[in-house]
């Protein structure tokens, strides 16, 4: 008992949540039928619209607007195949040389949908001395268009590296001119130099566009009631969802008997449902959300709990998913780990029942292979070890600890997910690898300074600065720098895979995305302020008026 006592853990005293028991009760809108029956009739409505102008040439351009606008309002998982025949019409069509308007559109498109069209379709916007045409100055519209291309480049792509400083630049200056100064054009500005289309979560995306939209003169109003019937019923999909997991949750009452840890249960959901928010995922984010969660406990068990000795006992029991050896740890570890159990019998029970029992191997694999990682870094800690800069990099590129929440992300999402989609993420892609880095990189650039008010490694930038004899803000610029790079070998990763089905691709998109939003400037998930209430209630709480 004495000894106990005189153990010091590297207490990270976390804010407690924010939310107390918000999402205990759950109450059911009571003509959610009579709103799936309307949006079936807009649905057909907008499905004809959009094969209607398919075969006619003259109403291409129209019809890719159409597809964009219905993707930035949050409603293309009701047209899947739709825009899939029309996307792949397109190419069959016109290959790389799109001869309609709003050319910027159609590239942007092509690639989101993993079609790789080449960028030397934009010579056009360049005069014969190789400077981009004095025209695109006054096309505001085109300079946006044009901006939100060049987020799809992949390395070696000159001229859209040279066209995002070129827009860039012009439309800083315009958001700043005294006459466009807080009009609706000058917003859209802002928010586009402040996060790019391809960086936004889509849920996230249609929730701004549609009060956006329903300003325009030229808005489809079948349209737009649509993506706010279906913004409606998808967030009642998803308030049920954060009150089933709040409950698992409540009955373990972490918050008391695990005090040392982050309590972000709302958090994880919205981290989830950014990864994928579309309804035939529902089993699938509920389950997610208790593994990130379990997750955040782990990762604070070995950071800011756990003497290294415990530490040693907890990771042996995990591989050997046995109580052997646990009597010597403290109640809060033993939780944790009965916690940990209790959430994989669960999880193999749901899997069995789809028929993919044998899933939750390979998920138990990454588990193991992050606690691994964190049990090395623990080490590291207690040995006052400080990593190289090349094993820092080491530790972005392998970063197993986003690798596993990728990995478990694929329980339960059902048939598109196949034994080669864990052994495909397990051997680490390009894609995956890029995804990793760029959300290890994320993580350093914010947590950095506070991780090392406690016991705790030496974090990249604190070793890149000492082996190199730079300054912080040296070491940020070329992180940041190293992030663009990242965005660049992720969109390559994405348009020239071949392995794994495209709502794979897109949930190692989507996790990088949910990076954008949680860890941009800071650290929003651990320190959740203003801005991330204000998604989380725009997204799981407060319904779109209609």
């Amino acid at each position: 008992m004495k000894q106990a006592m005189e153990v010091i853990r590297p207490n990270a005293n976390f804010p407690p949540s924010v939310w107390g028991d918000m999402f205990l009760s759950y109450h059911q809108q009571e003509d959610e039928v009579v709103i799936e029956k309307v949006v079936e009739e807009l649905r057909e409505e907008v499905r004809k619209e959009i094969l209607g102008s398919l075969k006619d040439h003259v109403h291409h351009t129209n019809l890719l607007r159409l597809v964009d606008t219905i993707q930035r309002l949050g409603i293309a998982y009701y047209f899947e195949n739709e825009i899939n025949q029309v996307l792949r019409y397109f190419y069959d069509s016109y290959g790389d040389n799109w001869s309609g308007g709003a050319i910027a559109v159609w590239f942007r498109l092509m690639r989101q949908h993993g079609i790789f069209v080449s960028c030397d379709i934009f010579n056009i916007y360049k005069d014969s001395d190789g400077a981009f045409k004095e025209s695109l100055k006054t096309d505001i519209e085109g300079l946006l268009d044009l901006y939100e291309a060049t987020y799809l480049r992949v390395p070696g792509e000159v001229i859209l590296d040279d066209a995002l400083g070129f827009t860039r630049n012009l439309l800083d200056n315009i958001s700043k001119d005294p006459l466009v100064k807080n009009s609706v054009i000058s917003t859209q500005i802002e928010e586009a130099l402040l996060q790019p289309l391809h960086k936004r979560l889509p849920r996230l995306e249609a929730k701004r566009y549609i009060s956006l939209y329903q300003q325009q003169a030229s808005r489809n109003d079948t349209l737009l009631k649509l993506a706010k019937l279906g913004f409606n019923l998808l967030q009642s999909l998803h308030k049920r969802e954060l009150h089933q997991v709040y409950k698992w949750w409540k009955s373990y009452d972490v918050p008391t008997n695990l005090s040392y840890t982050r309590d972000r249960l709302v958090e994880c959901y919205f981290w989830v449902n950014g990864v994928y928010h579309e309804p035939q995922y529902s089993e699938a984010r509920m389950l997610s959300t208790k593994t990130f969660q379990m997750a955040t406990i782990l990762d604070d068990t070995y950071d800011a709990f756990g003497t290294y000795e415990e530490l040693v006992i907890f990771t042996e029991a995990v591989k050997r998913w046995s109580v052997e050896g646990l009597d010597d740890l403290p109640d809060e570890m033993k939780l944790v780990y009965r916690m940990l159990v209790e959430l994989y019998e669960h999880m193999g029970n749901i899997l069995s029942k789809m028929g993919k029992a044998h899933h939750l191997n390979y998920i138990k694999e990454a588990l193991i292979e992050n606690i691994e990682f964190y049990l090395k870094e623990a080490k590291w800690t207690k040995d006052k070890y400080v990593p190289t800069v090349e094993e820092h990099k080491e530790i972005a590129i392998i970063s197993v600890g986003y690798k596993f929440g990728l990995i478990s992300s694929f329980a339960a999402m059902g048939d598109v997910v196949k034994d080669e989609t864990f052994k495909w993420a397990h051997s680490m892609p390009p894609l995956v690898k890029s995804c990793c880095v760029i959300c290890r990189t994320m993580d350093d650039l914010v947590t950095a300074k506070e991780e090392q008010q406690r016991m705790h490694v030496a974090s990249s930038i604190q070793c890149y600065m000492k082996e190199h004899d730079v300054s912080e803000q040296q070491v940020n610029d070329l992180f940041n720098e190293n992030l663009e790079d990242g965005w660049k070998e992720m969109n390559e990763g994405f348009l020239k895979h071949k392995d794994v089905e495209m709502p794979i691709v897109m949930l190692v998109i989507n996790f990088a995305r949910s990076m954008e939003v949680l860890y941009k400037n800071k650290d929003h998930f651990t320190h959740v302020g203003p801005e991330l209430i204000n998604h989380i209630k725009s997204l799981v709480v407060d319904p779109i008026p209609i």
